[in-house]
């Protein structure tokens, strides 16, 4: 049976790719797998080899066509088209297990939809790579040009002779063939088929990251984040009435007409005149960096001095581990979407809620700065058809000071913003403004003598490149301390996300941990210590802003007696609901699990069936809210 050697033969050598590539994971992150026994931990391969199978078997549908149907006559074009299908799948798997190390090391997951994501912003990304990993794409490309090499020369294949053999024979073996691969594809004999979890075989992250195939892994994601309207199921089903109820009493908003959460909210600090809001968003400033969070405040002291300002949250948790999830939590009030984030996605390019559309019946200008290309995750589009009235990036700067991969300095951004500010404040006008830093994002290119490099850590690394994100934040407030609009702003400088989160556990809640404070004339300095989100953060700056306004802000004011300590948050597809120290999490196709949070650890605990319910309730209304496009002030 010449043609199943061949289709053996090339099952083998896809294996051992892939075998290769688990093996250098396992041996670079051993450390990480914890407790794990021996034995526990090389059930990875064991995992492994299932996802291993299933990419394979989906490579081999045409080589395994072509062997059967191929009249004899043309065996020779069938070889070369065999040779040169195989070839390329070769190299792509080859290319993806190569960039699987440095993603890992960047985001603690192998490939998945940020792998595609990234593909679309060739420049950026392109010079990100050459500048950080120029190794890694030198041993790739030396790679690469090996094994196409070595394939075309000494690939052990007989496809012509497999060919050869009387075609009413290959006619025959056709079926079976095919059902093989159909059942290595589904790998399952139960109800649904398998998928990328069924590599999630245990409470240990890195362990379950091993096991995964990051070609299936990335095909996986491409095909899951076109099907919009697929997603949910794969977390469950829940009828529209008993989510949204649950949904309510965890936020501890009521439900209002066609609207679902939009209230009044009056304010707790009446004003004759409504002050001015900037929103600072700071690209990965963990907590870990910043005083009053329980980090380094030697790396912050901008950030520890405004603490001693204004109003510090010590215990505030991201939405999530993306730009435009913490944009979106920022600049709505909105809480993770299952799949794309609503930033990049269709239904929410016009009339989604935005401090920009709730602000601008009010007569305020707003802005949304930027120091980057705006294209970049949509962005400009995004706050351009949600209220806001100009964005600015890279472009818009004249002869800035220093430019990096991403964009010019942060001190460039806060120089635009205050000669901005001052515009509006030169003209009466009220404004509303979201700046969006740039500097702390890899390669972490800095100006020199702007700041102090820290002894003991890389030059340009995350350490000094928060360091620099600080000095900037120093720098708006000692330009707009000099300007006749600070009194009458309220200031916020808040995360996006943490950098680089990691962990072993199935979400790593401590990643998650972020700071923000929130400086305005008047305040009273103090530290808001209860569990936080972002929308939360936005709420208080509303309620701060002096008068009463109408929203739908997924989050309470910190002075709001109806704020509870919960918290949503999304680890690219699972999600973790937070209530107090209890956290239930769900993950696509799988049955929801509950667990304590201790000493910055998820510990296993007993099922909570009503949060665990809860967590599916918030993924199924948020859904429902994005395609009804229930997201607005009115």
């Amino acid at each position: 049976m010449p043609i199943l050697k061949e289709l053996l033969k090339l099952y083998i050598l896809f294996i051992i790719l892939f075998f290769l590539g688990r093996l250098g994971l396992y041996v670079l992150y051993f450390d990480r797998l914890g407790d794990m026994t021996l034995a526990e931990s090389l059930l990875s391969f064991v995992y492994g080899l299932k996802l291993d199978t299933m990419a394979v078997s989906i490579i081999l549908v045409i080589p395994a066509l072509v062997l059967s149907m191929i009249p004899r006559a043309f065996a020779r074009f069938g070889k070369r088209f065999i040779n040169g299908y195989v070839l390329v799948f070769l190299l792509l798997a080859l290319f993806v297990e190569n960039a699987t190390f440095p993603f890992v090391a960047q985001y603690d997951v192998r490939p998945n939809y940020l792998f595609i994501e990234y593909l679309t912003y060739p420049q950026e990304v392109g010079s990100m790579i050459l500048k950080e990993y120029p190794f890694h794409l030198i041993a790739a490309t030396v790679m690469m040009a090996l094994a196409a090499w070595g394939y075309l020369r000494y690939a052990p294949l007989r496809l012509e002779e497999a060919m050869q053999t009387p075609q009413w024979h290959r006619l025959l073996l056709l079926f079976p063939i095919l059902l093989v691969l159909f059942i290595g594809i589904r790998s399952s004999f139960g109800h649904r088929p398998a998928n990328i979890s069924d590599a999630l075989y245990s409470t240990n992250r890195m362990a379950n990251e091993i096991a995964k195939n990051s070609l299936y892994s990335v095909g996986y994601a491409y095909k899951s984040y076109t099907q919009e309207a697929n997603i949910v199921k794969r977390y469950g089903k829940m009828d529209l009435k008993e989510a949204y109820a649950r949904v309510s009493a965890q936020l501890n908003i009521p439900i209002g007409g066609e609207l679902p959460f939009n209230r009044a909210e009056p304010t707790r600090f009446p004003a004759k005149e409504p002050k001015n809001l900037v929103i600072f968003i700071q690209e990965s400033m963990g907590s870990q960096f910043v005083g009053f969070s329980g980090g380094d405040a030697t790396i912050t002291p901008n950030m520890e001095k405004l603490s001693h300002e204004g109003l510090a949250f010590t215990n505030l948790y991201s939405n999530g581990t993306r730009s435009i999830r913490g944009l979106s939590g920022m600049t709505s009030g909105w809480l993770p979407l299952a799949g794309e984030e609503v930033v990049k996605r269709n239904k929410s390019q016009n009339d989604f809620f935005t401090v920009a559309s709730l602000l601008k019946p009010l007569g305020y200008k707003s802005s949304f700065i930027y120091g980057g290309e705006g294209r970049f995750d949509n962005m400009r589009g995004w706050y351009l058809g949600n209220g806001f009235d100009e964005v600015i990036e890279q472009k818009d700067y004249k002869n800035p000071t220093f430019v990096s991969t991403w964009g010019v300095s942060d001190e460039d951004l806060v120089i635009k913003a205050n000669e901005k500010f001052k515009a509006h404040a030169a003209k009466g006008e009220k404004f509303v403004s979201v700046l969006f830093s740039s500097s702390n994002h890899s390669p972490f290119e800095l100006p020199e003598g702007k700041i102090e490099f820290i002894p003991g850590k890389p030059k340009y690394g995350v350490e000094n490149a928060v360091k620099y994100a600080d000095f900037a934040i120093g720098r708006l407030f000692e330009l707009a301390r000099k300007e006749s609009y600070y009194k009458n702003t309220v200031f916020v400088v808040v995360s996006d996300h943490n950098v680089r989160v990691y962990g072993d556990d199935v979400v790593p809640v401590n990643m998650f941990h972020i700071p923000a404070l929130i400086v305005a004339e008047g305040i009273k300095p103090q530290t808001f210590d209860r569990l936080a989100t972002q929308p939360d953060v936005l709420a208080t700056a509303l309620d701060l802003i002096g008068t009463d306004l109408t929203h739908p802000v997924l989050g309470h004011s910190i002075f709001s007696d109806a704020k509870r300590e919960v918290s949503l948050m999304m680890f690219n597809d699972t999600f973790a609901l937070r209530d107090h120290n209890t956290v239930a999490v769900i993950q696509p196709n799988k049955s929801p699990e509950t667990f304590t949070y201790e000493q910055e650890r998820l510990k296993p605990a007993p099922h909570n069936a009503e949060l665990e319910k809860d967590v599916l309730a918030f993924i199924t209304v948020l859904d429902d809210m994005y395609n009804k496009k229930l997201f607005r002030a009115r």
